[in-house]
This record gives structure tokens, C-alpha cells and sequence, in this order.
């Protein structure tokens, strides 16, 4: 779905008028989760699933880190949020220059490689919601924020929680 068609116009004109309903502040948030994750859907359906996958990691990546009290067993949690989510960025927005200069380093040094051309579509917004899930947990492991007690708030609202 894109921002210039009459389909978006209908789709934010009920999102605006269910969330202009009384209803309780939980219930308009679960409401813009849902038209969240349903308006990026609509671009590439299984593009949600890396959303997700970054979404479940470092929401259980905090909470692992904030309930370990030894340095490195943190460090090594923490590790495994950046590697993952990192790793996705990395391979979707640069995985084609990647392998276009791996390919030149080979020809350069008189090996002779063809790599298969990638077909990489880059998802909408992968790095705004890597580098927020990210910064929610750098936030945790130093201390600044308490890791969310539910599993009910997006990725984006993440910074919002009680401090320490």
C-alpha cells in the first residue's frame, strides 16, 4: 500500500477514527500495533517475519540481559541481539555491494569468480526499526531503561518505559 493511493486514504481514515474512539490507552495502542504491522504487510507480506524476528529477539534479549548480573554473560546477550539484527541489515541493504566487491577482490587477485546475480528487494524501513530495537537494547544493557514486563507494545514505542 502506498501514501499517494485511495487505499491508504480509507485505510488511515478508520485507523484515525477507531483510535479517536473512547477507548482505553491500551486498547488504542494494540489498535496502532495492528494497522502497524497490517500497513507494512501490505508492501511484502513476508517481510513481517524479519519485523518480528527483530522484534522477539531483543524484546527477550533485554530481559535475559537485565535479570544476568555477570559482565560477560551480558556482553555475550547482547552480542547476540546486535549479530542478528545487524546481520539483517547487513544482508539486505548491503549484500549486493558486498558481494559485487568480494567479487572484484577475487578478479583483482587473478581468481576468476561469477558470482549468481543477488535478488535482494530491500524492505521498507529496516533500518529505522533495526536501530530502534537496537537502541531498546543498548538502553537495557547500560541500565538507563527497565526492560517492558509484557510482550504487548511495539518495537517503535519501545523507548517509553520506566527508568531504573
Amino acid at each position: 500500500m502506498v501514501f499517494n493511493s485511495y487505499t491508504f486514504v480509507v485505510f488511515f481514515a478508520i485507523i484515525l477514527v477507531l483510535h479517536n474512539l473512547p477507548f482505553s490507552w491500551t486498547v488504542k495502542k494494540i489498535n496502532l500495533l495492528l494497522a502497524s504491522y497490517l500497513f507494512y504487510a501490505l508492501w511484502n507480506p513476508p517481510f513481517i517475519l524479519l519485523l518480528w524476528l527483530s522484534t522477539v529477539v531483543d524484546f527477550y534479549m533485554a530481559k535475559l540481559i537485565s535479570l544476568e548480573q555477570r559482565h560477560t554473560r551480558r556482553k555475550l546477550l547482547l552480542t547476540v541481539s546486535l549479530v542478528l539484527n545487524l546481520g539483517m541489515l547487513s544482508y539486505f541493504k548491503y549484500g549486493g555491494f558486498l558481494l559485487e566487491n568480494f567479487t572484484a577482490l577475487l578478479s583483482a587477485m587473478g581468481i576468476a569468480f561469477q558470482a549468481a546475480k543477488p535478488d535482494i528487494i530491500l524492505p521498507v524501513g529496516i533500518s529505522f526499526y533495526t536501530f530502534v530495537t537496537l537502541s531498546y537494547t543498548l538502553d537495557v544493557y547500560r541500565r538507563k531503561f527497565a526492560p517492558s514486563l509484557r510482550f504487548s507494545i511495539s518495537p517503535c514505542s519501545l523507548r517509553t518505559f520506566r527508568t531504573w
